[in-house]
């Protein structure tokens, strides 16, 4: 092997550490912020108050997502991204140790707020870093890893952690996130390249091309591609007991195949985002359209229902990927903002679409479910092909900072 060919393997090896240091970062903070519902109750319980009012542990993670994580990115913008990532993870360290240690419902109320900032934060971060450490024409694969760690969160952490709750006590689950973030974080200090600033040190340069109207546009599409989804996800569990005829565990392995199909589409998903982006989002919307209509009319049998969940898991988040490169690219110089945005934008829709889709259980049953969820998807059709024409802003120079922007490691290709 010549110099050149060692040098390049031992970049490329590098580089995949680096992306599964990232991946593993997700997988923790995915973990942290989904194994709640499974020992709600257990926290109810010990705090002294209802499950329902339990429940805005989950409303105040969402709320840091939504709004504390482009705050934390505003203030942080000229801070360098490896800086910034294992700064994050240790802030999400202490915010679960936190909820660890405590039995009071507001400390636990504050710690989930600030973890979902955190959340936010390290997401659009980490996958803005993913797809600067590769190549042209590998983003979305890299974007993908980040992802994929959050979705494998869903089939793995959540369920162990809701394991060790149950067993031990809900506080041990905090401290296993504790632990595994303290990995995540070592991992990222020793496999992280030292990659400074990646765009425009002023926030009114990001923001300007992070709010532009062709990234709001995106964003819009992305609400209602995942809002449309979880109008019927939210009440999946119910309408497979209510209309499909399965019960305790069966519920659960469908579930099971579910998840286990949307972490594959993930990770797969990342190739289509790298062959189009925006031609993926357009198809994964009118396979989506064609998969809950048939959940609609097959929700009666197990069998072709459990097929049908399958592939709703592969396009439903195999999107992710193509979405969250459209946003950062389409935002040009401001990226790095941008990427938090689009967590926020899948957040908002999940929780809009949980809202729709409880209005529409209360109203018309739960298998009208579909029907809305059907109905968002050939509403969103015409906006997520419109969006194929939304094109990125020219780059711009931006002096200094483009010398800071340089990995003080090894020159890595620009995705914008």
């Amino acid at each position: 092997m010549t110099t050149a060919e060692h040098t390049q393997e031992d970049q490329a090896r590098r580089t995949r550490l680096a992306l599964g240091t990232l991946a593993l970062g997700a997988f923790v903070i995915g973990t942290a912020e989904l194994v709640i519902v499974g020992i709600l109750n257990l926290i109810a319980k010990d705090t002294g108050v209802s499950v329902g009012t339990a429940g805005l542990l989950v409303t105040a993670y969402a709320l840091g997502i939504c709004i504390g994580g482009p705050l934390l990115t505003a203030v942080t913008i000229r801070l360098g991204r490896h800086l910034l990532l294992w700064s994050a993870l240790s802030v999400f360290l202490v915010g679960n140790l936190l909820a660890a240690v405590t039995t009071s419902f507001g400390a636990l109320i504050v710690a989930r707020v600030i973890t979902g900032a955190i959340h936010g934060l390290f997401i659009g971060v980490a996958s803005a870093l993913a797809a600067h450490l590769v190549p042209a024409g590998q983003q979305g694969r890299a974007v993908a890893m980040v992802f994929g760690g959050i979705a494998v969160s869903t089939v793995i952490g959540v369920p162990l952690g809701t394991l060790v709750g149950n067993a031990i006590g809900w506080q041990a689950t905090f401290v296993g996130i504790v632990a595994l973030g303290a990995l995540a974080l070592v991992a990222t200090l020793a496999f992280v390249p030292r990659i400074g600033i990646t765009g425009p040190t002023g926030l009114g340069s990001q923001a300007r091309h992070a709010f532009a109207s062709r990234v709001l546009a995106q964003l819009g599409v992305g609400l209602l591609l995942l809002g449309g989804q979880f109008a019927a996800f939210t009440y999946l569990a119910s309408y497979l007991e209510d209309v499909t005829g399965i019960s305790g565990g069966a519920v659960s392995a469908f579930l099971l195949v579910y998840g286990i199909a949307s972490a594959v589409g993930v990770f797969g998903g990342g190739r289509f985002a790298d062959r189009g982006a925006a031609t993926t989002l357009v198809v994964a919307n009118v396979a989506l359209a064609l998969i809950l209509t048939a959940l609609h009319y097959v929700g009666h049998n197990p069998a072709l229902t459990a097929v049908a969940l399958a592939v709703w898991g592969l396009v439903g988040f195999g999107l992710v990927p193509s979405f969250q490169l459209r946003v950062i690219t389409l935002a040009g110089p401001g990226g790095d903002l941008a990427a938090t945005l689009g967590a926020s934008a899948v957040n908002a829709g999940i929780a809009g679409g949980a809202a729709a889709g409880g209005w529409a259980v209360e109203a018309h049953g739960v298998d009208s479910v579909f029907v809305l969820a059907l109905i968002v998807m050939i509403v969103a059709l015409p906006a997520t092909w419109a969006a194929t024409r939304l094109r990125p802003a020219p780059a711009e120079p931006h002096g200094r900072a483009a010398e800071k922007a340089a990995p003080v490691a090894d020159p890595v290709a620009d995705p914008t």
